[in-house]
């Protein structure tokens, strides 16, 4: 028989998951201990765990959970509270944590849009380089709307699904 993890969840398999979860985060570009974080978190009953409890989990040192929270939170994938009654910080995965990261992603690609704009002005609008920079920038304005049309067809049918 096969430990547990909490709920009778059998805790092999639940390893075995937030490796092979992880494992694809690792391949679509995401570093690979933030991967194995994030998937343990998500995995999780309560959505949440210290620092010890993923460190025990994941069989990684306090460090290493530190590196990879750290990276979560700029990416606002995670969040950090206090334990109720504690010091101890807990590390929070939320359902909205896609919204949240891809919201934070529209920030960037306007950034990116912002230095386009002056790459165009720079290289000069008819030279190949300029059109080119042009056809970059053209790309990810059309980008950008359609994950702000997405995002709000997103809230309307987690309404729907979920009714929260």
């Amino acid at each position: 028989m096969t430990e547990t993890a909490g709920g009778g969840r059998d805790a092999e398999a639940v390893s075995k998951f937030v490796e092979s979860f992880a494992a694809q985060l690792v391949e679509a570009g995401m570093q690979r201990m933030p991967a194995r974080i994030f998937a343990a978190l998500l995995s999780s009953d309560e959505g949440a765990m210290t620092s010890a409890e993923l460190g025990e989990q994941l069989q990684i040192s306090p460090a290493a959970v530190s590196g990879g929270v750290r990276y979560l939170a700029q990416t606002h994938m995670v969040s950090r509270e206090r334990e109720p009654g504690s010091r101890r910080e807990r590390y929070v995965v939320h359902g909205d944590q896609w919204y949240e990261a891809l919201t934070n992603r529209e920030a960037v690609l306007k950034r990116w849009e912002g230095a386009l704009r002056d790459g165009v002005t720079s290289l000069g609008e008819n030279t190949p380089a300029g059109r080119r920079m042009a056809e970059t920038l053209a790309f990810f304005e059309f980008i950008e709307g359609e994950v702000s049309a997405m995002m709000e067809r997103w809230r309307v049918h987690r309404q729907q699904v979920f009714g929260d």
